[in-house]
């Protein structure tokens, strides 16, 4: 590793537009240097930073490529390097200190201004220090300091965690939700589709288990679920058990259901002909009471419905209301339990269990409970009238398989796609997370505001998640080079700048006291902590 404070070459020529070229000192090894590396120039009066986007080796006579010395030849080789032959790097320039701040960089440094590795003191000048409101993320390429992103900033728009299946997004997700929970800027509700976020996860890097929110901060985070045999057998006891009502299911739900079911257009729609006919609450009491075939085409002509996607419709959803966590006499006001704790200031993980690899589940429980929390956010933000102290708690809304919400076909009449375009209009914001970004709509994915990117290799992913980044194709370079475990390029409105980062420890006695883990607090009257807290809660 190069020390961060050498200096490590000159500058030699370059544009603004294609970069800056440097030309490497004899003594700096280009195997010690690598794309996406953070660097700062020294210009003739100003101080550049910018990121490294392209290494290569160059001679000064074409004849030794024709007749090199060998590699056995260590003493000829040592004596042509740096005069004969020489390495450069190719800089990007981002960001220009000026005496009154940071500014995008529209030009470029000087001829010859000495070029460094950024230091500790560089990092923390453009990305600040690690205090209450910088998070310490990991450390950028090939330095041993601390990066920080700036969580204020983080949940002012909604965010995007991406990679292929092994990357280490759920990782990173964790160490994001964590700075938010630390910093107090928002609250988090997370849509745990693997449980891997409550109680306990697993990490590969390690190989074996890691602890979850819940042991870290339990007197911060509560867990719920949705499948009481899968918490027992994983010996998680959830503080409480959520319910679905037939009675909560609106023909919304079903529409974003509507690929997983397998149902047409038609017999989609059909389900808001049904609420007209037996009421928004009632209507798939009513329909699925109808036992006989005959039945269901009398309603069919009398609601004016094809009648054979009707009776696809009526099968699909005994199929869906099968699931155990879905009551036909109403569910346990599952949404007023989450809106007090989010209020108080407690997160709240919701586990599915057995139930994460069932779209239909995943799906209907997250867009139903987000819908009727966003509603009821959006009536206390308007109630407050510009009263930021009656103004709800700001919440980030975490989702796995986000494509599933966010698709082009979906995220004009999804509530997700309704949150993501709308940029906390209610102090509501997303955290996406999904290994196939080129699934989410192209406008959703415009307005993600910070991007943390692990290794894509599929090149529509690469360039849905490049989509409107300033210097992309650049950029493209550096996401392709990341190693496939616990590297990420981070990018967007919480940072000045671009930088890989190497993620931090996770999963070790050492790296859960640096996180500030509460764990070792006696937990043992908690649950009485929370009856008393909320007193007895009833259904509406």
């Amino acid at each position: 590793m190069v020390n961060s404070s050498e200096e490590i070459g000159v500058v030699v020529g370059g544009s603004l537009t294609e970069g800056v070229e440097v030309r490497l000192h004899p003594n700096t090894d280009t195997e010690n240097l690598r794309v996406g590396a953070f660097v700062r120039v020294q210009g003739s009066s100003s101080r550049f930073f910018g990121i490294i986007t392209d290494i290569y080796l160059g001679m000064v006579d074409r004849f030794l490529g024709v007749n090199p010395p060998g590699a056995n030849n260590k003493f000829i080789s040592d004596a042509m390097s740096g005069i004969a032959t020489y390495g450069n790097i190719q800089i990007e320039p981002r960001l220009v200190l000026t005496e009154s701040g940071f500014e995008p960089s529209r030009t470029i440094p000087a001829h010859f201004s000495n070029v460094f590795l950024a230091s500790q003191e560089d990092v923390d000048v453009i990305f600040g220090r690690e205090d209450e409101s910088h998070f310490y993320i990991g450390s950028p390429l090939d330095m041993e300091t601390k990066l920080c992103l700036d969580i204020g900033k983080i949940v002012e728009r909604s965010n995007g965690v991406f990679g292929k299946s092994g990357t280490g997004k759920t990782f990173l997700t964790r160490l994001l939700l964590i700075g938010i929970l630390q910093s107090k800027k928002a609250v988090n509700l997370v849509f745990d589709m693997q449980s891997e976020y409550g109680w306990k996860g697993y990490s590969e890097a390690r190989g074996g288990e890691v602890k979850g929110l819940k042991q870290l901060f339990p007197s911060e985070v509560q867990i719920f679920s949705i499948d009481e045999e899968s918490s027992k057998r994983r010996k998680v006891n959830p503080d409480f058990m959520v319910e679905i009502g037939y009675d909560d299911i609106q023909p919304e739900d079903i529409q974003m259901l509507r690929e997983t079911l397998n149902l047409s257009e038609v017999a989609a729609d059909a389900t808001h002909s049904l609420a007209y006919e037996f009421g928004p609450r009632n209507w798939l009491k009513e329909f699925l009471g109808l036992r006989s075939r005959d039945s269901i085409m009398s309603l069919a002509d009398k609601i004016g419905v094809n009648s054979s996607a009707l009776a696809s419709l009526h099968n699909r959803l005994l199929r869906l209301v099968r699931l155990p966590f879905v009551k036909e006499n109403g569910g346990n006001n599952s949404v007023k339990e989450i809106i007090m704790r989010l209020q108080k200031d407690i997160n709240v993980v919701l586990e599915f269990g057995r139930y994460g690899n069932d779209f239909s589940a995943y799906i209907l429980v997250a867009n139903l409970l987000t819908r009727r929390i966003y509603e009821q956010y959006a009536s206390t933000k308007e109630k407050a009238m510009g009263d930021r102290d009656k103004e709800p708690r700001p919440l980030v809304i975490t989702i796995e398989e986000a494509h599933k919400f966010l698709s082009p076909s979906l995220a004009r009449h999804t509530i997700f796609g309704t949150i993501a375009r709308e940029m906390r209009k209610y102090n509501v914001t997303l955290l996406v997370v999904d290994q196939r970004p080129s699934g989410i709509d192209e406008e959703i994915m415009s307005q993600i505001g910070t991007k943390v990117t692990c290794l894509l290799d599929n090149e529509r992913d690469v360039d849905s998640v490049l989509t409107g980044a300033s210097g992309s194709r650049k950029l493209k370079s550096i996401l392709s080079k990341l190693d496939s475990k616990q590297q990420a390029l981070c990018f967007g409105h919480a940072l000045p700048m671009p930088v890989q980062v190497q993620t931090r420890e996770y999963g070790s006695s050492e790296s859960y006291k640096n996180l500030g883990s509460d764990a070792e607090i006696d937990i043992s009257g908690l649950e009485k902590n929370i009856s008393d807290l909320f007193g007895d809660i009833s259904n509406d």
